[in-house]
């Protein structure tokens, strides 16, 4: 019997410490499981963070476009070595060419541009006058020297009586090309007229030549040189047409005239978009060293740099 009790004794000590120590155990590995869940959620919250991180850092470095119109040369030409500068900046130039002089500037007034590069003041000025546009130039780049070149005539020296010269029909550019004949003796223009002025053939006093002009939209003149004696091009318009006003040319325009500062090829955009830190860095761009030397390694004084 004694026997009996201290065997049930035993077993029931023994079961005590087989009970304490499963406890234990048990206690150790809810401890084990609580640990790696805080490591798991704690990895978890790194990793969004991570992810969080990089989603910003890749919005940051996302770019801000600005859409600019251009005549093809020189204008879009140009603008592709500003696109590498604003591309540092935070910046993508989206380059929209146009033919024309009229599109580029109503694409601006709408909106579906931020600006443009193609014309000189005393153009926009003419366009916003007639179209009832309120653009406005942000800056002056270069200068195309206006240029005679030669048609079924060879020189000017060598014009006939009766002989016929294209002109550009555009206000400006039409006054542009009277004031370049009067330079070259081939008629003399009313008292008064100069670079401001918006002449036409009815302000001529003395055509001693009686010459016939063909006045015409700039852009068609160059392609237009074999059915006249002579013809008064655009300088971007020459460039397009395979011709270089400083070697190809009759006569151009005096770099050191008024025509140089008064015909200055500008960025033009919306009235009231003057102060936007994106056209800021746009006309920055376009006036930098690297544009500057650009313009005058490439165009051999076709184009000259105005800033």
């Amino acid at each position: 019997m004694k026997k009996t009790l201290a065997l049930l004794l035993a077993l029931v000590m023994l079961f005590g410490v087989l009970a304490g120590c499963s406890s234990s155990s048990d206690s150790d590995t809810a401890e084990e499981e609580t640990e790696a869940t805080v490591e798991e959620t704690t990895d978890a919250a790194e990793d969004t963070e991570e992810v969080e991180e990089a989603e910003e850092a890749e919005e940051s470095t996302e770019l801000v476009t600005i859409r600019v119109g251009a005549s093809p040369t020189p204008h879009a030409e140009i603008l592709e070595i500003a696109k590498a500068i604003l591309a540092e900046q935070g910046y993508d130039l989206e380059i929209v060419e146009y033919t024309d002089y009229v599109q580029p500037n109503l694409a601006v007034d709408s909106g579906d541009l931020d600006a443009n590069y193609f014309q000189h003041q005393p153009y926009l000025t003419t366009f916003n006058e007639e179209n009832g546009t309120d653009l406005v130039s942000v800056g002056s780049i270069h200068y195309e020297p206006f240029g005679i070149y030669a048609g079924k005539t060879a020189s000017i020296e060598e014009l006939a009586e009766g002989a016929t010269i294209a002109i550009p029909n555009d206000g400006s550019n039409e006054t542009r090309a009277l004031l370049l004949l009067q330079q070259e003796g081939v008629i003399t223009l009313a008292d008064g007229i100069d670079a401001s002025s918006n002449a036409t053939i009815y302000d001529i006093v003395d055509n001693p030549l009686n010459i016939e002009f063909v006045e015409m939209e700039a852009a068609q003149i160059a392609n237009s040189l074999s059915d006249v004696d002579l013809g008064v091009i655009n300088g971007n318009y020459a460039l397009d047409a395979g011709l270089n006003a400083a070697t190809d040319a009759l006569a151009i325009e005096s770099a050191d005239g008024d025509a140089a500062q008064t015909y200055a090829n500008i960025v033009a955009v919306k009235a009231g978009n003057e102060d936007n830190e994106a056209i800021q860095a746009l006309v920055a761009a376009l006036q930098s060293e690297e544009v500057r030397e650009y313009i005058e390694e490439t165009y051999s004084g076709a184009v000259v740099a105005i800033f």
